[in-house]
């Protein structure tokens, strides 16, 4: 493969790889869905599964946008998430199950935020506004899914630990690094 020399094309192939991450995303959504032990749960999944597939739509508009072919690239991140995640989900007993999917929902926004917020900086600074709101469609539904997933693992954890979940929430590690000796 040449080398990548243009801000162009770096961008048209990183945002190739978004498209093949969130078509892998809805493969596994698919298998979250049916796996998810709670109807909450499945319903969660069920809704992201129809906002990646918007997500998806979005992604192809941008590539449009941009006057390229919506070219889908290898994305390592995403296919190494998943694979570990089917490797987890097949060594864990259902009665947890749920607190390993909504682990392994959370790792994902979690790549799917970063990914986002780079190629929304990237296409401000190429001047590209109509990509820029339609990655920033994509990038506000990552950042509520992943806020609902916490809110269902808080809730999972006060179900499993008998504990209100403000309790929950008060004990969680800390946001910020302290420095040593503080």
């Amino acid at each position: 493969m040449a080398l990548i020399n243009d801000p162009r094309k770096l961008f048209a192939y990183k945002l190739g790889t978004v498209l093949s991450g969130e078509k892998k995303i809805l493969t596994m959504l698919k298998k979250l869905e049916k796996r998810a032990q709670r109807e909450e749960l499945r319903q969660q999944f069920r809704h992201h599964r129809e906002e990646t597939e918007g997500q998806i739509r979005n992604i192809e508009q941008a590539f449009e946008a941009l006057g390229e072919k919506a070219t889908g690239r290898q994305n390592p991140t995403i296919t190494g998430l998943a694979e570990q995640a089917d490797v987890l989900y097949d060594k864990t007993d259902d009665e947890i199950l749920d607190t390993v999917l909504l682990g392994g929902a959370a790792e994902t926004e979690h790549v799917e935020i970063a990914l986002y917020e780079d190629l929304i900086t990237q296409a401000r600074a190429m001047g590209e506004q109509q990509v820029v709101a339609l990655l920033e469609q994509n990038l506000e539904q990552e950042q509520h899914t992943l806020e609902e997933v916490k809110r269902a693992s808080e809730r999972l954890a006060q179900r499993a630990s008998g504990r209100p979940a403000s309790v929950i929430a008060e004990t969680a590690a800390p946001s910020g690094f302290e420095s040593p000796g503080q």
